[in-house]
């Protein structure tokens, strides 16, 4: 192993893992429930005031806002311009080594990655990411299993895995499951939060954001239990069991959501937050947190024979599924047939998706054979992932003008030393086009970034030249 590659791997260093690039706020949950100390220096301090400070200055950039409009004109289904967007995320740790950061204490590198993160996105990148004049925190919290311990093998340094099934036989084994619960750090959860407003306070608006999972798929849930070679031949094999399984899933995920909503550890996702695997949801039709404030009300007539004692102040209310993006994909269900998926897979999925404001499917499955069905049966469905294995023309043409698209170039194209400019160049032309017959409104993503080989310009080549293509149309 190279030493390039050995610093890539050990990610922000210190033991600390930051799975994409802690890009998706679930992953930065994660992340931080498994630091072993919390503590930020006065030196370190000064290290983060100071790119906050940065990040300030170009959050208040005239563009940003003009992004933001857009943002939320695409998803109100407006044509624009298509948005153009990329992630490096685990190239982040070849952009931005552990070795170039500053600050020593784990939550210290954790933030100065993110800041340092947020200003190369916009200094150097410059795709349609809004940055905004916040800095967000989660809560330590650790989900539990299913009641059996999930086993895998593999997958160090970003490579391949195998999952041991561990429901292996259905009629001993499924009466063992139990749903997940959540464990809270609430003392250390106060003490990052209050530690971000001593650093940021003047600086950047600290706003507490937490995001619990990444699909409401359930079919990666359903793999991590019975193994991949097992959910494939279950749909023949054990129909009734695996029917079973699927809705033992779907029933934990609404125990969850209804946890989460009544302890308020929801966060909206209509803003700046990646959203799914595809941008991210900036959409005024959703709740705003202006929306949250209640102003206080009388109850009962003890309230109304009370002495007044001042004016009491606004209260706000727990986010509700219903003010949030839903998002839900099934990658794994790829090889089966639309009619197997629509009666094993998407009937488990559906009253997930139906406690949602506005929905958004897909990820890296080609969707072409069952778009149809999403259409029809997923509610309040908004935004479509469309895969660099599908059919742009066949999937704009469906979509037309009552859906975004949000396609998904190969990351391949750009994790070379040399760009592969004209395969860029062709594929962009080919989906704007695609988005401009159908009036289709485009968004142009970049994701799934293993590596740019340690050429970090390649990311920014890329959107000059998409948007090179975009602006011929």
């Amino acid at each position: 192993m190279d030493e390039r590659t050995r610093i890539k791997n050990e990610q922000l260093g210190n033991g600390i893992k930051g799975p994409t690039g802690l890009s998706w706020l679930f992953c930065r949950n994660s992340a931080l429930a498994s630091l072993k100390k919390f503590e930020i220096d006065n030196e370190e301090k000064i290290i983060l005031q100071g790119l906050a400070r940065r990040v300030k200055e170009l959050s208040l950039l005239p563009i940003q806002e003009e992004r933001r409009r857009r943002w939320n004109d695409h998803l109100k289904l407006k044509e624009t311009e298509p948005l153009v967007f990329i992630d490096p995320e685990s190239a982040w740790f070849e952009i931005i080594p552990h070795t170039s950061l500053k600050c020593h204490n784990d939550l210290a590198r954790m933030w100065e990655f993110l800041l340092l993160k947020e200003i190369y996105w916009q200094e150097n990148i410059r795709d349609d990411r809004v940055c905004r004049g916040e800095f967000s925190v989660q809560d330590i919290a650790w989900m539990s299993d299913f009641g059996i311990t999930q086993k895998s093998t593999g997958g160090e340094n970003f490579t391949a895995y195998h999952i041991e099934p561990v429901i292996e036989d259905y009629d001993r084994d499924l009466p063992k499951l139990k749903f997940r619960t959540l464990k809270r750090d609430k003392e250390n959860s106060a003490r990052v939060e209050s530690m971000a407003h001593d650093v940021f306070d003047g600086i950047l608006t600290v706003k507490k954001d937490n995001a619990w999972w990444f699909s409401a798929g359930l079919t990666v849930d359903f793999i991590t239990l019975r193994g991949f070679e097992n959910f494939l031949y279950d749909f023949y094999d054990y129909p009734d069991e695996m029917k079973a399984l699927m809705a033992f899933l779907r029933d934990d995920w609404l125990n969850m959501l209804n946890t989460l909503e009544t302890e308020g550890l929801l966060s909206l996702n209509n803003g700046g937050e990646f959203m799914g695997t595809g941008g991210y949801g900036w959409c005024d039709e959703l709740t705003t947190e202006q929306d949250l404030i209640q102003s206080p009300s009388f109850t009962d007539q003890d309230d109304l024979n009370r002495p007044f004692t001042g004016l009491q102040a606004p209260v706000s209310r727990n986010v509700r599924p219903m003010d949030m993006w839903g998002y839900s994909e099934s990658q794994e269900s790829v090889s089966v047939s639309p009619d197997a998926f629509a009666e094993f897979v998407l009937p488990y999925q559906l009253p997930i998706l139906e406690k949602f404001g506005l929905t958004s499917y897909g990820c890296c499955e080609p969707l072409d054979n069952r778009i149809d069905i999403l259409m029809e049966k997923v509610p309040r469905l908004r935004k479509v992932t469309v895969s660099p294995w599908s059919d742009v023309n066949l999937m704009a043409e469906k979509l037309g003008k009552n859906y975004t698209m949000c396609w998904k170039m190969s990351a391949a194209y750009i994790s070379t030393p040399e760009v592969a400019e004209e395969t860029i160049r062709q594929k962009a032309r080919e989906a704007i086009g695609a988005s401009r017959k159908n009036g289709c409104p485009l968004e142009i993503l970049n994701r799934d970034i293993l590596t740019l080989s340690w050429h970090p310009e390649n990311a920014a080549r890329w959107v000059q030249l998409v948007r090179e293509e975009a602006r011929r149309f």
